[in-house]
């Protein structure tokens, strides 16, 4: 492993838009918007951190967190997403270990869990469940997982902040 993760820095935003974008071009089950989601979540003051993973200087991963909205009114669980890796760079573990470092930096703020919509298949390798009494309303509901990290999962429906539109 050659490249470090830390913590977004001013200045990285044009490399993590420019590195998104390649990471999700032609994507399936992308819409385009994750380079705009990521701007807007930092415009509204949502984004609560964006890790980076850095290579000789240049930019080769990024992961999100923003705070999910319960209908219950209980704080403490975020959203993880979106994560992206340079294309040429996917498959050598990076986004794994920003993944790792996000939900540490997530348990060390006291967060309760972490949501995220996404691959079933892909998310639960990683402690993510699905069906859940936390659930999404709309066709995109049944992709939503959940990983706690000892909390009792709340009966609530989520809402992604403004950002995601």
């Amino acid at each position: 492993m050659t490249w470090t993760i830390r913590e977004e820095r001013a200045g990285d935003e044009p490399a993590i838009r420019a590195m998104t974008l390649r990471a999700f071009e032609g994507h399936p089950y992308s819409d385009g918007d994750e380079a705009d989601v990521i701007d807007r979540l930092r415009a509204d003051g949502d984004l609560l951190l964006s890790l980076v993973a850095v290579e000789d200087g240049e930019i080769v991963g990024q992961v999100t967190y923003s705070s999910a909205r319960l209908s219950n009114g209980e704080d403490g669980w975020m959203v993880f997403g979106p994560i992206a890796v340079e294309p040429a760079r996917q498959g050598e573990g990076i986004g794994r270990a920003l993944m790792d470092a996000g939900e540490q930096a997530m348990k060390a703020r006291g967060a309760k869990g972490i949501t995220v919509l996404g691959d079933p298949a892909l998310y639960a390798r990683f402690g993510y469940v699905q069906h859940t009494p936390l659930t999404l309303e709309g066709e995109l509901g049944e992709y939503l997982q959940v990983k706690s990290f000892g909390a009792p999962i709340p009966s609530a429906t989520l809402t992604y902040a403004p950002a995601f539109g």
